[in-house]
């Protein structure tokens, strides 16, 4: 390394550098040679090296690393016309390879990056793939097939196991993945993003359930929906989900307005089509919207979900609807397998957790949950065949930035029965907090505000629309 005079310092280059920067940056973060959020930014690349500077130096000196010490990245970026470009990456210049402690503090950083910039990363990410945006769910990645142009009864909703799964494809072991996996003290890299989250940034609630991997949506003749389903792990989704967004969060940390290009974002390209279910394991989550209608005047209101990241693993931070959860078996026993197989008893054991703040403790690693002399299950059940619970399809999404997918529910509750069900609603439970415990007001203004205003997780964003285009039908 050598220190610049000030002369030698190249002036400013316009933004269209910026992404080839960029890449370097990352491919530096990647090799370790150097850290984020330290005293030096980069500013740009002169013809023998990458440049960095003390934002709070008085006078305006610069380091170069040498060409050589930088590698292929450094010479692709200076054959491709690269001279200069104005950016303040937060990196320090580190004297060798990163230390297992240096690199796991840059990664922790990336971490908190991520969880304090959810929705805004989301927001940007959408914009890598537009061929999968529509219209009627612009906050999601769909799929073909995956809207229905109407709810449809959850009844109509049909289940199917799998038993000869396809293998998990791109499972986050990969090296695409290694920059966003730390270094261990011992061994090389975690061989996982999950191992690297347990241990430097544990959630409360984080624990490598099984869960049932979404292989198959079919639309059928009769209006209906067909899901097909196979074996899963819980950590099979935090190792890619979690590492793509960490992967999206790091090479935009300065721009988060402007998505960097997919090939400076090797696990993504990786993975490819966002919406192809077979090519990475997908454990999808339930999203249910709750409305309360008043019977009367036919209005209605809904509560939602301030999800904390110290909590979740997933959309810490953020809005969601209520309930929300992944849908999985209730204890590793394997005749939960079959027993909780089911979207409606998944929905009623989350509307317990989050509604009522019950334990997540059903006995079932004794013996399967006997849910027809579940008192909860057996009232909210039956007013479901009375018609005064109506549960409808919505549809299916995928998450731009964690890749996640959200099975997408409307229940609507009239007035009587909610009160009855749920008149001890928590103000927090395990997840985070309770919004709008008295009711937030189902309506335009509303709606268009969480949609599209606040920090909410795409998922809810998407199914508060939904539910306000078919509301005719749905209340």
């Amino acid at each position: 390394m050598r220190l610049l005079e000030q002369d030698e310092i190249p002036n400013e280059q316009p933004g269209r550098h910026r992404r080839v920067l960029r890449a370097v940056v990352l491919g530096l973060l990647t090799a370790g040679l150097v850290q984020p959020c330290g005293g030096h930014a980069v500013i740009g690349m002169t013809p023998t090296g990458l440049l960095f500077t003390n934002p709070g130096s008085a006078r305006r000196m610069a380091v170069e690393i040498p060409c050589a010490a930088i590698g292929p990245s450094q010479r692709r970026a200076r054959e491709g016309g690269f001279s200069a470009k104005s950016a303040a990456y937060p990196v320090s210049v580190a004297a060798g390879r990163t230390s297992p402690g240096e690199s796991q503090e840059q990664w922790r950083q990336v971490r908190r990056h991520l969880n304090e910039h959810r929705h805004e990363l989301a927001r940007t990410a959408r914009r890598l793939h537009t061929d999968h945006v529509q219209i009627a769910a612009p906050d999601l990645l769909v799929g073909e097939g995956w809207l229905p142009p109407e709810p449809v009864p959850l009844e109509r909703v049909t289940l199917e196991w799998l038993a000869d799964s396809p293998g998990n494809g791109v499972d986050g072991s990969e090296p695409e993945s290694a920059h966003v996996r730390p270094l261990r003290a011992e061994r090389g890299r975690y061989p996982y993003y999950a191992d690297a989250l347990g241990e430097l940034d544990r959630p409360r609630l984080f624990e490598n359930r099984p869960s049932y991997r979404l292989l198959g949506v079919e639309r059928r003749d009769d209006r209906g929906i067909h899901l097909s389903f196979g074996d899963g792990r819980y950590f099979d989704l935090v190792n890619v989900s979690e590492a793509v967004a960490h992967e999206f969060a790091l090479a935009s940390w300065t721009e988060a307005n402007e998505p960097p290009a997919l090939d400076e974002l090797p696990l993504r390209s990786l993975i490819g089509d966002p919406c192809d279910l077979r090519r990475r394991p997908v454990i999808p989550a339930i999203a249910a919207l709750t409305l309360r209608r008043e019977r009367v005047s036919g209005t209605a209101s809904f509560v939602l979900h301030r999800r904390d990241a110290a909590k979740v693993a997933h959309g810490g931070g953020l809005y969601q609807v209520m309930p929300a959860g992944m849908f999985q078996p209730s204890a590793e026993a394997p005749w939960n397998q079959d027993n909780d197989f089911d979207l409606w008893r998944s929905m009623v054991r989350e509307y317990s957790e989050e509604f009522l703040g019950r334990a997540e403790e059903y006995g079932s690693d004794d013996a399967p949950i006997d849910y027809g002399g579940w008192p909860f299950y057996r009232a909210i059940t039956d007013a479901r065949r009375a018609g005064r619970v109506r549960a409808h399809w919505l549809g299916l999404g995928v998450d731009p930035l964690t890749m996640v997918a959200d099975m997408l529910v409307a229940v609507v509750f009239d007035d009587d029965v909610f009160d009855s069900l749920f008149g001890e609603l928590v103000a927090a439970n395990d997840e985070g907090q309770v919004v709008g415990g008295t009711g937030i007001p189902f309506d335009e203004k509303s709606v268009g505000r969480f949609a599209a205003s606040e920090p909410m997780q795409a998922a809810g964003a998407v199914l508060l629309r939904l539910a306000w285009r078919h509301r005719g039908v749905l209340l």
